[in-house]
């Protein structure tokens, strides 16, 4: 292939993965979203192992990656399960981090790689910065899937002075990167190279260990942000215009998400950086006095849920990781079917943090079938609660807490969430009383409207489905 028709098929690509972004903002659209980008990555490989850079030497090792990698793909895609969706999007960002930093080192090495004078700085430039990004991204998504799959704590690790220690290692990268730039060869820039490198990994580890449980959504895209930076990077450091280009496209995407994940929190980007606010923030809301929820607790039954769902004649559910870790979304879909033939009107209500990762719980009502245009967000049905008969919350708590926006003393203060509690009924699904993911305690369970479902998620919904059918 020549490097123009090359350059043509890029061009093409990227159109693509633009087109691609714009389909995946709407969920009935989303399929036609996916189908460009797998589209535009197609054409993108074969442009680029078909290419004139690529020699005939170098395309069976290609073709082996390939392989290895696509069946890699192919083996996760059929066995991770969509409640495991969460933490294999952060295994997929730390691979892509780490490709910039094995890329960033084979081009410094690469001695047929020949520049002198602004174009060798800026090259060294643009490798340093591409190692940094990476090693913080692989690093730092590394921790994230700890802490999305539970082999490590939500609980936040909040190092004693950690703010200087950052500013240390930021002032220790900077002279470093000096150093690397006042080298004239490889062997002598390689020790501040790897020195910067140890620092940035270390950097990305203490970054998400500081970061509570319940922003997690916001380190998911934060992530993708990083990755996609990363990536950026790596085009630079190989010259490929379209690896800039999908880079940024995934970089600038991301960081609009993290802002609107922060938005929907009620938090600022560098409140989120900065850590703290996750499981065992209940803990320190009670030591600083503030009012802990008191009354008493109403439990329900399946059958009594099913007889005030069979009277109701407007229905809300809000899902939440419950739903999903229970992977009771196709009930969930059976139940409002069956409510929807008899005339009942029934809509979801999804907070845009709900789950482990951003559209979390769309990803999962779309797999199980559920209507699009019955699916809404918070801002969009957030009004008619005082006109519902049900609202029923499978599995969420921090997004449907009262405290929130009564208690100001509240970790959770100011944070924009479901008002369940304004329907003439709420029923709440959870296993326990145990707080939820944000560790902070919620007063919906002992309102007076209030009635609590204890079980595990599908049996109580099979329950529930079984009494509606009888």
């Amino acid at each position: 292939m020549s490097e123009s028709l090359a350059t043509v098929a890029y061009i093409g690509a990227a159109i693509l993965f633009i087109l691609s972004l714009g389909g995946l903002s709407n969920p009935e659209t989303s399929r036609r979203g996916n189908f460009y980008g797998i589209v535009g990555m197609t054409i993108a490989v074969l442009a680029t192992v078909l290419g004139p850079r690529v020699t005939a030497a170098g395309v069976p090792w290609i073709i082996g990656a390939l392989a290895v990698g696509g069946g890699i793909g192919l083996y996760a895609a059929r066995k991770v399960q969509m409640t495991q969706m969460p933490e294999l999007v952060a295994l997929m960002h730390s691979l892509v981090g780490l490709a910039a930093c094995l890329v960033g080192f084979a081009s410094y090495v690469d001695t047929s790689i020949q520049f002198g004078g602004a174009e060798k700085a800026i090259h060294e430039v643009e490798i340093y910065i591409g190692i940094l990004i990476g090693a913080v991204t692989f690093s730092g998504s590394i921790i994230a899937f700890g802490k999305l799959s539970g082999k490590i704590g939500g609980k936040p690790l909040l190092l004693p002075g950690r703010h200087w220690l950052n500013l240390i290692a930021l002032l220790v990268v900077i002279w470093f990167g000096y150093l690397f730039l006042q080298a004239h060869d490889p062997a002598a820039g390689m020790m501040p190279l790897i020195v910067m490198t140890v620092i940035a990994l270390l950097f990305g580890i203490h970054m998400v260990m500081a970061i509570g449980g319940a922003d997690m959504p916001v380190v998911v895209s934060m992530l993708n942000s990083y990755s996609g930076w990363a990536a950026a990077a790596t085009g630079f450091m190989l010259a490929n215009d379209l690896l800039i280009v999908t880079g940024a496209l995934v970089g600038s995407s991301g960081a609009i998400l993290s802002y609107i994940m922060c938005r929907a929190m009620n938090r600022n980007f560098v409140s989120v950086i900065a850590g703290g606010f996750g499981t065992g923030a209940g803990a320190a809301s009670a030591a600083s006095g503030a009012a802990q929820p008191a009354g008493e607790v109403v439990a329900v039954s399946a059958a009594e849920t099913a007889e005030m769902l069979r009277a109701a004649k407007n229905v809300i559910i809000i899902p939440g990781y419950g739903m999903a870790v229970a992977q009771a979304q196709h009930t969930v879909y059976e139940i409002t079917k069956l409510l929807r033939e008899k005339g009942v009107n029934v809509r979801f209500g999804i907070h845009p943090v709900a789950g482990r990762m951003p559209g979390h719980m769309n990803v999962l009502l779309a797999e199980a079938k559920v209507p699009y245009d019955i699916v809404l967000e918070m801002d969009e049905i957030n009004d008619d609660f005082s006109d519902t008969d049900v609202s029923i919350v499978i599995g969420a708590n921090d997004i449907v807490n009262p405290a929130a926006e009564d208690d100001p003393t509240s970790p959770i203060a100011g944070m924009p969430v479901l008002q369940v509690w304004k329907s003439k009924t709420s029923i709440v699904m959870k296993r326990s009383m145990a707080s939820g993911y944000a560790g902070v305690d919620n007063p919906l369970f002992f309102k007076e409207n209030n009635r609590m479902l204890f079980g595990d998620a599908k049996k109580m919904l099979d329950e529930v489905l079984g009494a509606l059918k009888a």
